[in-house]
């Protein structure tokens, strides 16, 4: 029941008409990209687990694939010292300023039929999308200070 509800959330919400920049950014983001590299705002070493999946130096170097006209899309972890392998996700790109343009990015982890088991997803602010880069940032607290952690992208 949760699934259709959610189901008909989405669709009345893309139903509803999207904004030029959202609808612009679909098209940008289309197709496939690389994730180079992935910094955090403060020096020293983390233990951080991305998307509740793999660490950092298992994210860089994965590959991506963006679907807009169903809003899913897969990621493959290339690093063989990691459990590799394809990664399903629906993810939507999400206004939150129009004189300005920013804008967020949601990404939902699923199965292979695009499913979610846990209906857990991710927020990230998309800082940067052209048609060979992209950024995302997502800032936590950590010890009472934020803390941002910020993925670049090419294609």
């Amino acid at each position: 029941m949760k699934r259709i509800l959610l189901l008909f959330t989405l669709i009345g919400l893309m139903s509803c008409g999207s904004s030029k920049v959202v609808r612009q950014s679909n098209k940008v983001i289309k197709g496939s990209w690389s994730l180079n590299s992935i910094t955090y705002n403060q020096p020293g070493t983390y233990n951080v687990t991305l998307l509740n999946d793999v660490s950092k130096y298992c994210f860089e170097g994965s590959t991506w694939q963006f679907v807009p006209n169903n809003n899913t899309g897969i990621y493959s972890i290339n690093n063989t010292d990691c459990t590799a392998g394809e990664r399903h996700f629906v993810f939507t790109i999400q206004e939150i300023d129009e004189t300005t343009g920013l804008y967020d990015f949601l990404l939902k982890p699923t199965s292979e039929k695009y499913k979610s088991e846990t209906n857990v997803g991710f927020r990230f602010s998309l800082t940067n999308l052209s048609e060979t880069t992209m950024q995302w940032q997502q800032t936590l607290n950590v010890d009472g200070k934020p803390f941002t952690i910020t993925m670049n992208f090419s294609k």
